[in-house]
């Protein structure tokens, strides 16, 4: 891929902080965060939002255009960890450090009326630790499978989203201009249409507590539901359409989307020969007066994929290590989620995901995680006077099929694991929190420790203890 001549850490720190000082002007103190494509429904809508947005006839200001911006840097860090032997996938036991930059547009234009176009341009720089390759739950959301040395240019996401009001009767909520957003007041029934390329998880398993590795926890296994193997390219977007159906207490989704050419390929399948089906049903609620969602989603994987049983066989047959890629066939991977968000008090919010898939075959996109389960807790800094604050803790646990226990075991490779050898298997045991400190109106600084117990489910090597800094500004 060709990339920019400059090299990001060639900008002259006078650019860097006048760029900052922009940011964290007054004037664009109003952002929401640019994580998602941010389809909202009328319960899931922080209070604030539907209180303070458009006037008091409770339309929103129509607006043609809008524009937003992010930037995120994350540095993190390891020091040595016990480890006898180590593979190709493995994580390097010595002191080890990465750091990954992005910094994106979010552009919208209004087409007619519910209809919206919206196009993210991107720069990236940088890499997650090896390679971003040595634990099933890989510990930054920041981090692609693909690093580079130098900034380079991506489209992520380019897609056309229509909202259909329907007649209901609740409240019409006004939605503010955000990333991926054009102001407009939107109908509490309503049938939102999205086409084009984006991230499946923009639309499906969100989570308001940890979904974002931008504000707040970093771990794969905590930010999404771990054995989601959702379509996706080495930077996590695909093509595709969703549809989403919403009524009072309920939605309904369902979409398509292209599988990579290859497990782990920077190149989709343009033609949909391989593809992705997803459906997920969402109950909102209240408990004790506060708001909650339960989620359960369902999914399937149609594409060239390699049992892990046959890829063992025919190495034991032919000598060597197995290789999945050499008994690939057009098969199914199913696989479902669980999840549940639930605000305890004013500032305090919980989280839990259980998932699981099809075991016997190979991970297509994500990472190789068969089983797992995740919990924890946000909140925010209101009792010591910091209301923008946030500090959060989470546990998760990742777990491989037998089946995969054997293929690893004979020294096969995956996309982000491969110790060479697997005598000793043990769940994959994630502990991680954060403190997310505003620093003004748009500027967050956050600091991340991760312990991994068994990383890549080897109990020979490890824990491993992992800190990061990272820095996040939106306008």
């Amino acid at each position: 891929m060709r990339t920019p001549v400059l090299a990001w850490n060639a900008l002259p720190a006078p650019l860097f902080a006048l760029l900052l000082s922009a940011l964290a002007s007054p004037a664009m103190a109003q952002a929401a965060e640019p994580s998602a494509l941010q389809t909202a429904e009328p319960s899931s809508q922080p209070a604030a939002a539907q209180a303070a947005t458009g006037p008091g006839d409770g339309t929103a200001p129509a607006a043609v255009a809008n524009l937003h911006g992010q930037f995120t840097t994350v540095v993190q860090y390891h020091p040595a960890f016990t480890s006898p032997y180590r593979g190709p996938n493995s994580l390097d036991p010595g002191n080890s450090g990465r750091e990954t930059v992005d910094l994106t547009l979010f552009g919208g234009l209004r087409l007619w009326r519910g209809a919206a176009v919206y196009a993210d341009p991107e720069i990236d720089q940088g890499f997650g630790l090896d390679d971003t390759l040595g634990a099933a739950g890989f510990p930054s959301g920041e981090a692609y499978k693909v690093g580079a040395r130098r900034p380079y240019f991506r489209l992520p996401r380019a897609f056309v989203r229509q909202v259909i009001d329907l007649a209901g009767d609740g409240t019409p909520t006004a939605l503010p201009s955000a990333a991926n957003q054009l102001p407009q007041t939107q109908a509490a029934d309503n049938v939102t249409l999205t086409l084009g390329k984006f991230s499946v998880v923009d639309i499906f398993d969100n989570n308001a507590y940890a979904h974002d590795p931008r504000g707040d926890f970093l771990n794969w296994s905590v930010i999404d539901a771990g054995a989601f193997d959702y379509p996706a390219d080495a930077w996590a977007f695909t093509y595709g359409a969703a549809a989403e159906w919403t009524q009072a207490w309920w939605t309904l989704r369902g979409g398509a989307f292209a599988l990579s050419q290859r497990p782990n390929s920077r190149d989709i399948d343009g033609g949909f020969h391989q593809f992705g089906l997803i459906a997920e049903a969402e109950e909102r609620h209240t408990l004790l007066d506060h708001p909650g969602r339960l989620k359960v989603l369902a999914f399937v994987n149609r594409g060239r994929m390699g049992r892990y049983d046959d890829a063992v066989a025919l190495a034991q047959a032919r000598g060597g290590v197995p290789d999945t890629a050499r008994v690939r066939r057009y098969a199914s991977r199913p696989g479902g989620v669980l999840g549940l968000e639930q605000e305890l008090g004013a500032d305090l919010g919980a989280f839990a995901r259980f998932s699981a898939n099809e075991g016997a075959q190979e991970a297509f996109e994500f990472t190789e995680i068969n089983a797992s389960a995740s919990a924890g807790l946000s909140l925010a800094g209101t009792r010591w006077r910091r209301p923008a604050d946030r500090l959060g803790g989470a546990v998760a646990v990742n777990a491989m099929s037998s089946a995969a226990q054997r293929y690893f075991a004979a020294g096969g490779l995956g996309i982000l694991i491969g110790d060479g050898q697997l005598p000793h298997y043990g769940r994959e045991k994630i502990v991680e929190t954060y403190y997310a400190a505003a620093l003004g109106p748009v500027i967050t600084l956050s600091a991340d420790l991760q312990r991994i117990v068994d990383p890549a489910y080897n109990r020979d090597r490890g824990p491993v203890t992992l800190a990061a800094l990272r820095l996040h500004a939106q306008f």
